[in-house]
């Protein structure tokens, strides 16, 4: 069982910067893929970026890609998600998650366990 707490959302204005966390408990994180997905009012929830279990492979929505930055520390138990030059349609509510795999494409259903997620507003 892996327990997930998600921080660091928050309200911020076009063109900042937001770096968000996410706390694992157990003993095991390292034999995870983490990953965070957001979702807007009204939208599905979607793919942001995930990092492979000792974080040399990495992968990225097209909406993010050279503005976030995702990363762990197995010695902390915890992954980040560094957004840079953020746009108000990255207010969401942003989930991290832990599953075993690694597949081609990224998918909810690749992931079992899920934070209760924290908001990001950004104003325009």
């Amino acid at each position: 069982q892996v327990q997930l707490v998600e921080s660091g959302g928050g309200l911020v204005q076009a063109g900042g910067s937001l770096r968000l966390s996410c706390a694992a408990s157990g003993r095991t994180f390292s034999s995870y893929v983490m990953a965070w997905f957001r979702q807007a009012p009204g939208k599905e929830r979607e793919f942001v970026a995930r990092v492979a279990w000792s974080g040399g492979n990495t992968d990225y929505a097209d909406s993010v890609k050279g503005r976030f930055t995702i990363s762990r520390d197995n010695a902390k138990n915890t992954v980040y998600l560094q957004m840079n030059s953020l746009k108000p349609e990255d207010t969401a509510v942003y989930y991290c998650a832990a599953g075993l795999i690694y597949t081609l494409v990224a998918r909810k259903s690749d992931y079992d366990y899920w934070g209760q997620g924290t908001q990001v507003t950004v104003s325009s």
